[in-house]
């Protein structure tokens, strides 16, 4: 068997650590560098800035990150791929070849495309349609993106073509593995097993210091600032995470579980390459800071890929006035009630979300604890309905409302909003460009072939024992995330006996009273035993997505951490582990 290929991460959206990649190129031997720069908002970024120059839409900070780095990857024979190329991977690749040549070195660069549907927009708005609603694109008027989802294949093409640095667009994350990992083994796309085994190491790495110790429950198991991470991908598609010695953080059953979890819906995890069964594979230690992944099995990708687009969504502005002491819903009602008179009602915006946050203390100790937030947004196609004249309308309040009116901030204008518009659409192949040569790479044969899952019913926990009432994060660890506006929460236990406890007790329903924002919404629940985990998918709980939701978490990434503090009784042999 063919050693393994060891592939880095050194970024997990665009505005990551600056310094993770030469970390990751001198820490010790690495075969591959990686770096993950786009999300959903991100594409929409780009967008404005290529509007004002066609040779933008392209995620500048990579070359920020590889300044240094490039010369020592180009000499130590480690290949570049990265999705830093966003709206434009032709005219990054362009940037790189430019940085190339300023070096005085020579370099074959490779641009990954075929991903962007606005050129084929007017031929399919009236056939994309909602993944939610059932609406399509023609109904939602101006489009700013729309990129279909790619899986690695193009990559691995580009390396077979001698690419030393790969820049894409809109390919999955975890195709950033997938892509070298085919190349170095020689894979078909018919390898599904062994390209689930990559899908599931690169869904790991793809969040840089998530897997290492970042943004983990256990914090206290945490030394340090977390690392980057490695997954050394074998031939047979099992892998090992890990991260180079000397650097902060941990790689752990439990941290590997946690981004395992991270932003899925039920274990049957779509790729454009494969369907990745995750409740097939097994983590076992492999040494410190050291997980394998093994046993991953997959099925041919779904006939269709994920298509992300976002859309002018109108104009929105916000204004929080700080609400002290006694009486706090009175002294909101008493604002809300001078606000929208001096407007002139609040039904002449498209939009009105209110939020009255009780953060204040009974007693208060100290001044700050004495305060409840009240948040006020407007949205509307009108941008000067919704600017200056709402935020001084708030401002007015000031010596004319509740005691104690304060405000967090300035009056401001208002500012657009994108709403995210999910659909989906057959897998368009990847362009491959390398200097004057183009190349079509065609995605791997689909199946209308898809898992189904129920959720079982779970006998109750046999011998609960004496309880007590702590919160239920003193037994689970929990991670959550966004799908759209959908998000996601993963929770885990470490030992099989809380596992066996947490699966008959946590039911859909006692879910929704511990999380009462999901008491109307749909809620899936899906087992994954040999993780020790549960899934829960929370439908509609972001709103339309990150880039138009009014919370304050708009992307769910607080929402483990909230479930982990509610309290319920626990067995007390379980909090003695």
């Amino acid at each position: 068997m063919a050693e393994p290929i060891r592939i880095a991460n050194c970024s997990g959206f665009l505005g990551d650590r600056h310094t993770a990649a030469y970390e990751m190129v001198t820490g010790g031997p690495i075969d591959v560098l990686t770096g993950d720069y786009l999300a959903e908002l991100t594409l929409a970024i780009l967008a404005r800035q290529r509007l004002k120059d066609p040779e933008r839409g392209y995620a500048r900070q990579f070359l920020d990150h590889m300044d240094g780095v490039l010369e020592l990857c180009l000499e130590g024979g480690i290949k570049v791929v990265v999705n830093a190329g966003g709206l434009n991977p032709d005219g990054l690749a362009r940037a790189v070849e430019a940085v190339v040549e300023e070096l005085g070195r020579t370099a074959t660069v490779a641009a990954v495309s075929g991903d962007d549907l606005m050129p084929r927009m007017a031929e399919l708005a009236d056939r994309l349609r909602h993944t939610a609603t059932g609406k399509t694109f023609a109904d939602m008027g101006e489009a700013l993106t729309a990129n279909a989802y790619l899986g690695g294949w193009g990559i691995a093409g580009a390396l077979e073509r001698g690419a030393d640095i790969v820049v894409t667009g809109r390919v999955s994350d975890a195709s950033l593995v997938v892509g070298p990992a085919a190349w170095r083994h020689g894979w078909e796309p018919t390898d599904f097993d062994q390209v689930a085994g990559a899908v599931a190491a690169g869904h790991v790495i793809e969040c840089g210091a998530q897997a290492t110790g970042g943004n983990y429950s256990f914090l206290a198991e945490v030394e340090g600032v977390p690392g980057f991470p490695i997954a050394e991908v074998a031939e047979d598609g099992s892998s090992v995470i890990t991260k180079h010695p000397g650097t902060g953080g941990l790689v752990s059953i439990g941290t590997v579980t946690a981004q395992l979890l991270y932003e899925i819906g039920a274990p049957a995890y779509p790729n454009p390459d494969v369907i990745a069964l995750l409740d097939t594979l097994t983590l076992s230690p492999d040494g410190e800071d050291r997980v394998r992944i093994s046993g991953t099995k997959g099925l041919a990708p779904p006939v269709t890929t994920k298509v992300a687009a976002t859309t002018r969504g109108g104009y929105r502005n916000s204004m929080t006035m700080l609400v002290a002491g006694m009486d706090i819903e009175a002294k909101a009602e008493m604002a809300l009630e001078g606000l929208w008179s001096g407007l002139g009602g609040k039904d002449q915006f498209a939009s009105v979300d209110v939020q009255l946050l009780r953060t204040e203390h009974e007693d208060p100790p100290s001044h700050e604890a004495a305060f409840a937030y009240l948040k006020v947004t407007v949205v509307d196609p009108d941008a000067d309905k919704v600017g200056r004249r709402f935020s001084n309308a708030v401002v007015e309040l000031i010596l004319a409302s509740y005691p104690g009116f304060t405000l967090t901030s300035p009056p401001g204008p208002a500012g657009p909003v994108l709403e995210y518009w999910p659909s989906l659409v057959p897998h368009p192949p990847a362009r491959v460009v390398i200097g004057d040569q183009e190349y079509t790479v065609a995605p791997p044969p689909g199946s209308d072939d898809l898992p189904v899952y129920t959720d079982p019913t779970v006998a109750g926990y046999e011998d609960p024992g004496p309880t007590i009432a702590v919160p239920i994060g003193r037994v689970v660890g929990a991670r959550s995330g966004d799908k759209g506006g959908d998000a996601n929460l993963g929770i885990w236990t470490r030992t099989e006996e809380a596992y066996e406890w947490l699966a008959g007790f946590l039911t859909i329903e006692r879910l929704r009273g511990l999380l009462p924002e999901t008491a109307s919404l749909p809620v899936e629940r899906y087992l994954l035993p040999n993780l020790r985990a549960i899934n829960f998918l929370l439908v509609g709980y972001l709103g339309e997505g990150v880039s138009s939701s009014n919370q304050l978490d708009p992307q769910g990434k607080a929402l483990g951490e909230y479930f982990r503090a509610r309290v319920v009784d626990i067995p007390e042999k379980l909090l003695a582990v």
